[in-house]
């Protein structure tokens, strides 16, 4: 019989899977400035035990953002570092500011069926 704990980390991961390229995808349009994997990451927690919500482990934060600029969502452009190795920072294009308003509404429309549902209002 599986474990309820491996039922919950399998739900949370399928959860997780849409809402992480929504929220890259956001973070990066609001930011202001290209940003780069690990800053991206600290900004929704990866790899924070303590944080809230939906958790990103950082190391899937690079795949994510590589198919969103593979889509066309997302630029890049690799830089120098003072320390360490080059890093690869990320942007919202035109087209990935426009899919996120896109987004955003889907996510809304989602958020309101499924509130709907949980509060018991689903007729």
């Amino acid at each position: 019989m599986v474990e309820l704990q491996e039922i919950h980390k399998k739900f949370q991961k399928e959860l997780s899977a849409g809402t992480v390229s929504l929220a890259l995808l956001s973070i990066l349009a609001q930011s202001g400035e290209p940003l780069y994997g690990y800053q991206i990451g600290k900004l929704v927690g990866a790899g924070d035990d303590d944080s809230p919500g939906v958790m990103v482990k950082q190391g899937a934060i690079y795949p994510v953002l590589r198919s969103l600029e593979t889509q066309g969502l997302l630029s890049s452009q690799r830089e120098m570092s003072d320390s360490g190795p080059p890093r690869r920072y990320y942007q919202a294009t035109n087209t990935g500011q426009e899919a996120l308003q896109t987004w955003i509404k889907i996510w809304e429309e989602t958020k309101s069926f499924v509130d709907n549902v949980l509060g018991g209002e689903y007729q």
